[in-house]
């Protein structure tokens, strides 16, 4: 399989190394990126050819990846239609639905991922749609792009992806905030930058990695470490008191409506 991705941030970055590394070639990935100064990173760091010119960057491609932001996205889309040549098409960008890239590029042969930031490090995970249109070969070559960076969600209805983006995809977002607060009492409590730190994440890579190894649900694994009448209890009164889980679950939800109003906004144009 030949890919093409048209866009060299830091997702492409992130989808190449991953293919890279489950033995792709750099001979199959191109890149068409009209920055001079990525597209000599991307060759020098990965080897691949990237070019500012799109028909020789599509030149026997099997896959398209649309790494672009969701504001460049129908202006790309219109450039990239009549090069086209029964591609598989694959957006990732936030936002902007199925049906309006099908109608911009002329092809049915749309999949939408929504993909979310520890796809840097290849362990992200990913949500997926396709079209009806897409066979179970393309859906297959989709599943094995974007599981180079972590793990799959296929969805059945695609109005799921705002719901996908409000938790996978803006959720980074949501932990790093947690653990700012986490760094910042630690550093009220009387602990250095650096150690406030290191306690914050190593806590949150720890208890993620737990939860991820048991079956048991989070409540229960939250349960067993709250002793009666002891710290983690008050802590946790404390945090309901407050209404913090509210709030979580409040502005996740402000996130999907907000992914919603992007595909309204940003798909809207003929």
């Amino acid at each position: 399989m030949n890919i093409c991705f048209i866009g060299g941030g830091n997702m492409a970055n992130a989808l190449i190394g991953g293919l890279l590394k489950r033995n792709f070639t750099a001979a199959q990935l191109r890149v068409v990126e009209i920055n001079a100064d990525n597209r000599a990173k991307l060759q020098n760091e990965f080897g691949v050819q990237a070019s500012a010119d799109m028909a020789s960057g599509l030149m026997d491609s099997d896959a398209v990846v649309l790494a672009v932001k969701p504001q460049q996205l129908r202006e790309v889309a219109v450039q990239l239609a009549p090069l086209l040549s029964g591609q598989l098409l694959i957006s990732i960008a936030a936002g902007i639905r199925a049906a309006d890239l099908a109608r911009w590029l002329g092809s049915q042969n749309v999949v939408r991922a929504m993909p979310n930031t520890p796809a840097l490090i290849q362990s992200g995970i990913t949500g997926l749609y396709a079209l009806p249109a897409v066979g179970k070969v393309q859906c297959g070559m989709a599943q094995t792009i974007l599981a180079a960076v972590g793990n799959t969600l296929w969805l059945e209805d695609e109005a799921m992806l705002d719901a996908v983006t409000a938790i996978s995809g803006s959720g980074p977002a949501y932990v790093f905030y947690f653990i700012e607060a986490m760094q910042q009492a630690a550093r009220e409590l009387g602990f250095d930058a650096e150690q406030a730190r290191r306690l914050s994440i190593d806590t949150f890579i720890g208890a993620a990695k737990l939860a991820d190894a048991s079956e048991e649900d989070a409540s229960v694994l939250r349960a067993r470490v709250t002793s009666k009448n002891g710290t983690t209890e008050r802590a946790l009164l404390s945090m309901e008191a407050n209404n913090v889980r509210q709030h979580i679950i409040t502005a996740a939800k402000a996130a999907a409506a907000r992914a919603g109003e992007m595909g309204d906004e940003l798909g809207g144009a003929k």
